[in-house]
């Protein structure tokens, strides 16, 4: 019964470690400047629907960096909580939800190759 319980004990600190890790050493933080392609997705019509309380949201809100005050972007979240009403006049029901100017939609995070795809506007992150 020792052995297990200290076997478990070490399974248990084992974990906390590895949490503490990747929580002390976050994903790196863009190097790139998107702001060119950032504008292009708003010239394009595209525009993002999202949630404060949605960490999708936030994790592509981060990879554009400070490039991202150049994408649309539509907060969901109601300030006495649930959804607004231009979200539910929008018929969103998951966030992110990716809106592109034939109306097409993507629910869930997106890769820069993928906006690229679905808005017509070219990868540059040069500026």
């Amino acid at each position: 019964m020792k052995i297990l319980d200290a076997a478990l004990i070490v399974a248990i600190a084992a974990i906390v470690l590895i949490f503490a890790f990747f929580m002390m050493n976050p994903a790196p933080k863009p190097t790139g400047d998107y702001t060119a392609f950032a504008k292009c997705l708003t010239e394009n019509g595209a525009k993002m629907y999202g949630s404060e309380l949605c960490t999708h949201c936030e994790d592509q809100k981060e990879s554009f960096g400070d490039s991202w005050q150049y994408v649309t972007y539509v907060e969901c979240h109601a300030p006495m909580g649930g959804q607004n009403q231009a979200c539910i006049d929008a018929g969103i029901t998951a966030y992110p939800t990716w809106e592109f100017k034939d109306k097409t939609r993507h629910v869930g995070f997106m890769e820069f190759q993928e906006l690229s795809q679905a808005s017509g506007c070219p990868l540059n992150a040069t500026g």
